[in-house]
């Protein structure tokens, strides 16, 4: 009655909302990647670098706006799997990235409403850096030497006027006023212009036109995009608030050695440390060099990922030695999400594409419909096995048969709807297998009745009591000999054989659940109808049939 009513109730909650369960790419069509890493001594990479590079692809891949897309491991690959794209789309997407350090050329608000503006611009320049710009200083030397101490710290708050106070640094000079833009220089856009009063010499204008024609939001800001780090570029932060324009890449992501999160010793305030690699500490101290005595927002360096601003924080000083910190405003989850993309933000393995499948939508609806058709004849065969053996006993085992269909299908399709499971035709092929084995345990119980009825002449509802505490050992035993096997294939198998051991695995309980909860007490309600506990010669336990077996001999005989 239980299962009855639960079966009810999800049957009406997945027809009220029409669910169906979704398909793979082998059925509903699109292309799937398989990226192989490369070590430099052949063997398997670290788990952990794995998962890092599905993290980062999968957030590229996801970032482009595509639905449903599947990126996982699959043993040593990572498996990636793009519904509807073509060939040189999905390799495109997952093609390894680079963090990038651009030096800002200019700032505007993505937005029609202008940001606050930073204390050190001009008046009148709609500048769109955000509210705590963070800052970027040497890292404080072990002994402590002036020269090694912060020389920055991070624009506070904005004031009641909207407008960023930045603290006053070790090195300013008290009253100091900042330098302003230079309006000699350059082209002059209009007043309301975004970029109006900020000096536009150097900038290609085609990148000018790109600026003005980017569009930013909090859901569409570029990630995804492969910039070329030898052109200028227009990009979005990852607010979709801010748009900048952004010099040619000076330092690119494998330079970087590593980041990490911490707090400083003496304020207690989150800093994200960075560590560059030899040739990279060159080039960042060239470019920290080189902009830290220009006028805002020129004084700011970019880091940019799979083609989004991820912070544009101010230089305050040249800093050598390939070490340095970004501090302002940042709170320890912030500040390791941060150092997380700084030293992830190139794929941690170089990965070759092994194998790209494309798969039409025509050949998966014909694959689906050859799955579809298969598992009918299996289920019509079954069906007709258990009336012409069985007779009227058999009614009972294509009841279970149906109840069984009718649990797997709202199984698969809750799964689904909340876990992201999608239907593939490895699936489809061990769900058609199950029918068998499911019939196996109703095929171990009818006959434990019928031996308990030919060899203790019992009555039908006892026969159905005594067989059913025997014959529920040997099902458990067999399903669980099943489902052990099903978990170990799962595991230890990739891709396609996974899945059969998946739609294997979910069947075998599928099955334990149907045979206690509904046809052991379907059995027990029909032994008490007289049909059944008479002998009809059409129930399938006529007296003929549950004769002993020595009288069934002399019976045949005398025929």
């Amino acid at each position: 009655m239980l299962l009855a009513i639960i079966l009810a109730m999800g049957a009406a909650t997945i027809l009220q909302k029409a669910y169906i369960p979704k398909f793979g790419l082998d059925l509903a069509g699109g292309t799937t990647v398989t990226l192989s890493p490369e070590t430099l001594d052949n063997k398997a990479p670290p788990e952990e670098s794995l998962d890092r590079a599905v993290n980062i692809i999968r957030d590229r891949v996801n970032g482009t706006g595509i639905s449903d897309a599947q990126v996982a491991k699959s043993g040593s690959n990572i498996l990636i799997q793009i519904p509807g794209a073509g060939q040189e789309q999905a390799e495109k997407l997952v093609t390894t990235a680079e963090l990038r350090f651009r030096q800002v050329l200019a700032i505007g608000p993505a937005q029609d409403t202008p940001a606050p503006l930073p204390s050190d611009a001009p008046s009148g320049s709609p500048a769109a850096t955000p509210a705590a710009t963070p800052a970027v200083s040497a890292d404080p030397s072990p002994s402590g030497s002036p020269a090694g101490r912060s020389l920055a710290k991070a624009l506070t708050q904005p004031s009641p006027s909207g407008s960023a106070q930045p603290e006053p640094s070790a090195s300013a000079s008290p009253g100091a006023e900042p330098s302003p833009l230079p309006t000699d220089r350059g082209t002059t856009p209009p007043a309301d212009d975004p970029l109006a009063g900020q000096d536009l010499s150097g900038i290609d204008p085609a990148t000018l036109q790109q600026f003005k024609d980017l569009k930013c939001s909090a859901t569409n800001f570029g990630q995804g995009v492969q910039d070329d780090p030898n052109k200028q570029y227009a990009a979005c932060d990852t607010s979709g608030q801010i748009k900048y324009i952004l010099d040619k890449a000076a330092v690119k992501g494998t330079e970087l050695a590593g980041a990490s999160a911490g707090t400083d010793p003496t304020t207690g305030e989150w800093i994200v440390q960075v560590d560059f690699k030899s040739a990279g500490a060159t080039q960042f101290a060239d470019i920290t060099r080189r902009i830290t005595t220009l006028p805002q927002p020129r004084n700011q360096l970019a880091t940019v990922l799979d083609g989004a601003v991820i912070v544009a924080p101010t230089i305050n000083e040249a800093i050598p030695g390939g070490r340095a910190r970004i501090s302002g405003g940042f709170t320890q989850v912030t500040a390791s999400e941060l150092a997380d993309q700084l030293k992830y933000g190139a794929l941690p393995l170089k990965f070759k594409t092994s194998s790209v499948v494309t798969v039409s939508s025509t050949l998966g609806a014909d694959q689906l419909r050859g799955g579809l058709i298969s598992g009918a004849i299996g289920l019509v065969i079954v069906m007709l096995y258990l009336l012409l053996y069985y007779r009227g006993l058999g009614l009972v085992g294509i009841a279970s048969l149906a109840v069984a269909s009718i649990v797997t299908y709202l199984s698969v399709t809750v799964l689904s709807e909340n876990a992201g499971f999608r239907l593939s035709l490895p699936h489809i092929i061990g769900l058609v297998v199950s029918i068998g084995i499911t019939a196996d345990s109703f095929i171990v119980f009818f006959e434990r009745m019928r031996d308990e009825m030919k060899e203790g002449r019992r009555s039908l509802r006892t026969a159905v009591e005594v067989a059913w505490r025997r014959a529920r050992r040997t099902i458990l035993v067999a399903d669980a000999v099943m489902f052990i096997a099903a978990v170990v294939l799962f595991f230890l198998a990739v891709g396609d054989v996974a899945g059969f051991a998946f739609a294997m695995g979910l069947t075998t309980v599928i099955d334990v659940v149907v045979v206690f909860l509904f046809t052991k007490p379907l059995m027990s309600l029909v032994a008490r109808t007289k049909f059944f506990s008479k002998g009809h010669k059409l129930s399938g336990l006529d007296a003929e049939r549950m004769a002993r077996p020595e009288s069934s001999s002399q019976s045949f005989q005398e025929a």
